[in-house]
């Protein structure tokens, strides 16, 4: 670092044509100007410059060495310029990793918006719902279904994610409609094969709370394929409400537990997931500001 110093010192007395010149164009002393100079002709054993009291002169191996040293401070001053420019508005590719049926129905969906608004930046989405490294794998933003967002990263709520138990007209037609939550005891319910949890359904009403453990013939690890499997008539589905929003006002598939509360298989919040800085980039800072907006007071998908 001494030496990227004395560099950008010598080349600025060159520019300068003067100690005196350079030390106040750089708000330093002459006298430390002299000392980085001598410093670096001391550690490169060669005289950069010939000195006499009327002016200063190049030697030829001060010649050679100034031109490498002015294209480090053009990459240098346009390095610090880019960073300004980034900076001052959204700009540059945001990777963002999302579960793939949320980012499917509510996250993608909404892009086309975010970037009309934003015309400088890009998005590449990675849609998984396996936990991810920011830092690893290079993510600028993770959005997570959680209840509890992990340690060592700020994590800003977008909105609630509510749960509906449901299944299609027809399975209904054939086995009835389950009244209370004990009712699904013997019932086909589908669930996420991923989850110990996701086989105790948990509910909530002006009685008090109920769990019934559940048991049926299909089980899968994404939401989009259980609700095909509902919508099909095969059975009962615990699914957040937004997949199957659609499917309910198209009565393709009934709430069957409308009088309760439902608490999700996975979780009720989504977050937006990025590492702590001091510094926010104004692209990790429109994304999430954007989804904040665009979600509340309340899920978008309910409005």
């Amino acid at each position: 670092m001494d030496k990227l110093t004395g560099m950008m010192v010598f080349a600025k007395v060159v520019e300068a044509k003067s100690f005196s010149a350079a030390a106040q164009r750089l708000g330093i002393s002459k006298s430390s100007v002299s000392k980085q100079v001598a410093r670096l002709e001391r550690t490169l054993k060669a005289r950069l410059l010939n000195r006499t009291t009327r002016r200063l002169s190049l030697t030829e191996i001060g010649t050679v060495f100034y031109e490498h040293c002015a294209r480090m401070l053009i990459e240098a001053e346009a390095a610090e310029s880019v960073v300004s420019r980034l900076r001052a508005a959204p700009r540059g590719i945001l990777k963002l990793t999302t579960p793939a049926a949320y980012g499917h129905l509510q996250i993608a969906p909404a892009i086309p918006e975010l970037l009309a608004r934003y015309p400088e930046m890009a998005v590449q989405i990675a849609m998984n719902d396996r936990p991810v490294d920011l830092a690893e794998e290079g993510f600028d933003v993770a959005i997570r279904l959680t209840y509890d967002p992990p340690p060592g990263v700020v994590a800003r709520k977008l909105t609630t994610v509510s749960w509906i138990t449901c299944a299609a007209p027809a399975y209904l037609e054939r086995h009835g409609a389950p009244r209370t939550p004990q009712d699904l005891r013997g019932r086909n319910c589908l669930f996420y094969s991923f989850l110990e949890s996701s086989i105790e359904w948990r509910f909530r009403s002006p009685q008090g709370e109920s769990k019934v453990r559940v048991a049926g013939n299909f089980t899968a690890n994404n939401s989009e394929a259980i609700r095909e499997a509902a919508v099909a008539g095969l059975g009962i589905a615990l699914l957040p409400s937004f997949i199957v929003a659609a499917d309910l006002r198209e009565n393709r598939l009934k709430d069957v537990m409308g009088g309760y509360e439902v608490e999700g298989a996975v979780a009720n919040d989504v977050y937006a997931l990025y590492l702590p800085t001091r510094y926010v980039s104004p692209k990790v800072r429109a994304f999430v500001d954007f989804f904040v907006e665009r979600f509340a007071p309340e899920p978008y998908r309910d409005r």
